[in-house]
Formats: C-alpha cells, sequence, structure tokens
C-alpha cells in the first residue's frame, strides 16, 4: 500500500469538507435553495492517471521467508462515458470507465526453504473497465463544484510468468518438465472510489478522482523445483493470485445537451442584492508562481541480476536480486511556474534530501553453488536528489482554471551506504556482521527520462486550489554502480539500463490567505523501471598481480519514492 496515493484519496475527502465550510459562509449571504448549475445529462471525457499495484502470490509450500508480492507501477490513459441526474443539490449517476495501462513488476516467490531453489514472479496488468454508481452533493450558490463518492464492478487484464530461478535446470535434469508458468487472465472485481468535479462552463467540467481497485480468485500452476542438500525434487502445485491497485486520476469531460438553467460563474446578483464571494482569478497576462516543499518520502530500488542468458524459449531469470526497501527520507525543493498570455508555461522543480533508515535484501538462487540464500543489511548515509523541468501549452484555460499538455525531462539520484550482514535463509552459508556502523556495500543510481503528461488545476469556490500532474515516462535511461565490501578482493558492478517506462503523478490542495500567497498540502509517486535485457558488468581485481576481470551479464532495474509534502508559494502577476 502506497500512502502517497492514499493521501490522495484523502486529500479528495477534504476537498468535500472544503467545499462544505466556504458553501457554508458564502450561503450566509444568500438564501439557501437550489442549485443554478445543472449537472442532469450525459457526457463522455478522457483522463490520465497513475499509482500503486500491487499483485500477490499465495505460496503453496509453506510460509514464506520472503518476498511473494509484486510491485506494479501502473500508469493509465483512457476515456469515461457517463449520466447525472440531479435533484436540487443530490447528483445521482452512472459511469462506464476504460483505461489502456502501462506496468511491470518482479519479485521472488515460493522461497519456503533456504535448501530450495524458488522462484521469480512478474506481473503487468494492461488494461481496466469500471462500471460504477455515483452519488455526489453540490457545493456553492452556483452548485459548480460537485464530490461525489462512487462504486461499482471492475476488470483487468494481467500478464506475467512464474519462473523457477535456476537457468540451467532443464539442461542438468532433461526429465524436469516446465520450466516458466506464463499467465495472460482476465479476472472481474470491484472498485470504491471518491473525487470532485469542477464545472468550467455550461460544456466543460475537469475532476480530480481516487480509486481503488480488488481483483482475487484465479489459480496458476507452478514450476516444479528442486532443492539441495539433499538433492531432490519439488513437484508442482498451484498458487492463488489477487491483486489491487490505488490510483489517482486527472479527467475532462463534455456534456451533452446542456440545461438552459446552467450559466457561466459570473458576478451578477445572486438575492437581496448579495453577491458571491468571489475566487481569486488568473490575469490573462504573465505571471509566475514560486515556493518551497518539504517532501516526506519513502523508497525502493530492485536489480535483478541475470547470470545467464535465456535458453530453451524461456525468459532471462535472475541468480541473484537486491532489493532496497524502506529508504525514509525528507528533502527540500523549490519549485516554479511561468505562465504567458498566449497559454504556453513552463514549470519545474529542484531538491535534494537524506535517510538513514531501510534495508537491503540479497538474495541469490541456483543449484550450482547453493538453493537459496537471503542476506539482511541495513542502510545508512543515504542521500537523493531529482528535477524536472517542463514546457506545454494550456489547451483551456479561464479566470479560475488551466488544463495543459506538456513534455519535459526528469532525474532522479540517490546512493546509500549497506551496513551489517545477517542470513535470514540459508543454513549453510552463515553472514554474521553486526548491525553496526560497519559498511558492507555501497550502491549509487542515476535515472533519466523524458515526460509525457497533464496538468489541471482551478479555484475551488473562493480561496482553495485542487491541482495535479499526472506524467507518462516512454523511455528510461538508468546508470549506476554496486560496491561489494566484504569480499577479500575489491569487486564491483557497472550497470547501465535503458528502454522500460515509468510513471510520476502528484495532486495537491491549496489555500490562499490572498490573491498571492498559498500554503497546501499533497501527495506524489514516482516509479521508474528498465527493459529487462539490460546490462551489467561485473568487475574483479581476482589475481595477485592484480588482473581486472570483467564479466557482462544481463540485469533488470527499478525504482519507486512516494509520499506527501507540504509546500509554501507565491504567485506574481
Amino acid at each position: 500500500m502506497r500512502s502517497g496515493v492514499l493521501i490522495w484519496g484523502g486529500a479528495i475527502v477534504a476537498f468535500g469538507a472544503c467545499g462544505a465550510a466556504n458553501s457554508a459562509n458564502l450561503n450566509r449571504m444568500v438564501e439557501p435553495g437550489p442549485a443554478v448549475w445543472d449537472w442532469t445529462g450525459g457526457y463522455i471525457g478522457v483522463h490520465g492517471g497513475g499509482g500503486y499495484g500491487g499483485t500477490s502470490f499465495s505460496d503453496p509450500y509453506g510460509p514464506s521467508i520472503y518476498g511473494d508480492v509484486v510491485s506494479t507501477p501502473v500508469f493509465l490513459a483512457g476515456g469515461q462515458l457517463g449520466y447525472n441526474w440531479q435533484r436540487d443539490r443530490l447528483v445521482f449517476g452512472a459511469e462506464l470507465d476504460a483505461s489502456y495501462a502501462v506496468s511491470d513488476g518482479t519479485n521472488s516467490c515460493f522461497a519456503f526453504s533456504g535448501t530450495a531453489v524458488i522462484d521469480t514472479c512478474h506481473a503487468g496488468p494492461n488494461s481496466f473497465f469500471t462500471a460504477t454508481a455515483r452519488v455526489g452533493y453540490t457545493f456553492g450558490p452556483q452548485g459548480q463544484m460537485l464530490a461525489y463518492v462512487k462504486a461499482g464492478v471492475a476488470w483487468q487484464n494481467n500478464r506475467g510468468e512464474i519462473a523457477n530461478n535456476n537457468e540451467f535446470l532443464r539442461q542438468d535434469f532433461p526429465g524436469f518438465g516446465r520450466h516458466t508458468t506464463h499467465f495472460d487472465y482476465g479476472r472481474f472485481g470491484w472498485s470504491l472510489g471518491a473525487g470532485v468535479e469542477q464545472a468550467l462552463s455550461p460544456d466543460w467540467s475537469v475532476k480530480f478522482e481516487y480509486d481503488y481497485m480488488g481483483f482475487s480468485g484465479t489459480r496458476l500452476t507452478t514450476p516444479s523445483t528442486v532443492q539441495y542438500p539433499p538433492l531432490g525434487f519439488v513437484s508442482t502445485s498451484s498458487s492463488n493470485l489477487s491483486s489491487s491497485y490505488h490510483v489517482g486520476k486527472v479527467g475532462l469531460n463534455y456534456h451533452f445537451g446542456v440545461s438552459p438553467r446552467s450559466m457561466e460563474r459570473n458576478d451578477t446578483l445572486l438575492s437581496d442584492g448579495a453577491t458571491e464571494a468571489q475566487p481569486i482569478v488568473y490575469t490573462g497576462d504573465w505571471s509566475f508562481e514560486g515556493g518551497s516543499r518539504a517532501w516526506l518520502s519513502r523508497g525502493i530500488f530492485q536489480w535483478d541480476y541475470i547470470l545467464a542468458p535465456p535458453t530453451l524459449g524461456d525468459e532471462s531469470i535472475p541468480s541473484s536480486r537486491l532489493t532496497y526497501r524502506g529508504l525514509d527520507g525528507l528533502s527540500g525543493e523549490f519549485f516554479g511556474r511561468l505562465d504567458s498570455p498566449w497559454g504556453i508555461f513552463l514549470k519545474g522543480n529542484i531538491g535534494a534530501g537524506r535517510f538513514d533508515k531501510g534495508r537491503m535484501n540479497d538474495e541469490d538462487s541456483s543449484i550450482d553453488k547453493l538453493a537459496y540464500s537471503n542476506t539482511l543489511h541495513g542502510q545508512a548515509n543515504g542521500k537523493f536528489a531529482y528535477y524536472t523541468a517542463d514546457a506545454g501549452f494550456n489547451f483551456l484555460r479561464g479566470s479560475t482554471y488551466k488544463l495543459g499538455a506538456f513534455v519535459g525531462w526528469t532525474y532522479y539520484g540517490q546512493k546509500s551506504d549497506s551496513i551489517g550482514c545477517v542470513q535470514i535463509a540459508s543454513p549453510f552459508f552463515p553472514c554474521q556482521v553486526p548491525m553496526q556502523p560497519l559498511i558492507t556495500g555501497r550502491q549509487e543510481s542515476d535515472w533519466n527520462a523524458p515526460r509525457i503528461g497533464l496538468y489541471a488545476e482551478t479555484m475551488l469556490l473562493e480561496r482553495w486550489r485542487v491541482s495535479a500532474d499526472v506524467a507518462y515516462l516512454p523511455w528510461t535511461d538508468f546508470r549506476g554502480r554496486d560496491d561489494h565490501l566484504l569480499r577479500p578482493r575489491p569487486t564491483f558492478y557497472d550497470q547501465r539500463g535503458q528502454g522500460g517506462g515509468g510513471v510520476q503523478v502528484e495532486g495537491a490542495l491549496s489555500y490562499f490567505f490572498n490573491k498571492n500567497f498559498g500554503i497546501g498540502i499533497g501527495a506524489r509517486y514516482w516509479a521508474m523501471w528498465t527493459k529487462n535485457n539490460s546490462s551489467v558488468t561485473y568487475n574483479c581485481i581476482c589475481d595477485d598481480v592484480g588482473n581486472i576481470v570483467k564479466q557482462p551479464a544481463l540485469a533488470k532495474y527499478s525504482m519507486e519514492r512516494w509520499g506527501t509534502f507540504i509546500e509554501f508559494s507565491y504567485r506574481f502577476d
């Protein structure tokens, strides 16, 4: 579960609460009554979003030492079709939603014993469909803001495989049987969500939404494996798969057959000569907004070391996997956005932070050397830095809203030291180094990627603003280095990776004390990964005369960082 995406959901609830509070303040100036804005009618729209997912593989052999849950970051793009019925301020609706998904993840599974070769599980959903009922309430004297909840059925298609980690298994044992189990299945589940939708004009509205989707029930045959010692076979069994996803979305809707009651937000008298309190507006001239944020976040970094290339038609299967988890850190950053009179904008941020918490699991699995080893290491001296830089165009804009598309670039760099060493799996390969400041390893990683995305912001009533940024990373470039410092001679790995993809999504709720100064809270989730056949070069000074041995191999790399932030901003018009 990713707290950042869940905070997005909490922020959605907060939006509604803020709307209720401001609605109460505004209605003191006017007589309460039905909303002027009418949401009744059909609509069609598009959306983009992203967030965190996970696919769980039940272990048929017994309690696992480690793993069995595959993290699957997901980017979504699609459309929705729906209809609303309004009665006074209550709005009832039904909606169909379809999304194409980009997702990828791997992890260890079926690590039930330190004497059995484990498996690698891979999962990646590629499409989602939902059919939900909605109920909402409009806020403000004109009823242009709709806060709603939704629930219904969902469907997903999930692809992946379960592969035994011994690449040489079928050559060594010709009668061994299936080495990899592939799956490509569709499954029904359920969905819950909440959101706010803001009418921009009689025809158009923008929505900010959080969705949870859950799926369970399908069963797959697991590959056979080998245990040693003593040498023996572990027969096939079956595993039950379940998955869930937390997603934040930004959507744009076009409404058909607009009611004559609908009217654009204006400054006309409402009743008894009173006027609606006016929101802080954007000018049509140059403007700049800048400020600072404090981001409290948690990170993951993983790399799979594939000693042998694919054989006998099977996928590349790792003989070693290093997973860095619980990298809790605090960073500070500066951000800014420049808007022009023509709708062109520039925006970006730059930040740096530290962490001194976390753990690293170093897993090895191969019948040639050992069945399964998993050593646990602490983390210290962690640092990370990042930036984004975007240029875009507002294809819709008004005095209280902006919706635009952008292209840009992102960078994320991280380094940390591993301390201590404790064996948690194998009874034959002890690694007992006290968890004290004895550095046993070091990891450096640098990610670069282009960004393509959507940005939306709108003023909710008079002083509250909601904004969201959703970016798809179609390609990544990764450079890293891993140092193993416990070995008797210097050993390191040069890491290179390209391709893959990623997602970056964030949302914020801000309050403006005046037209210039604001404070806000928000959530952010970033994920990047490389293609499966990236590279790594093992470098070792392996003899007494100082000769360096280099051994190339394949690898796969991935990262995630998510959390919540608080921001302070100042706007110049």
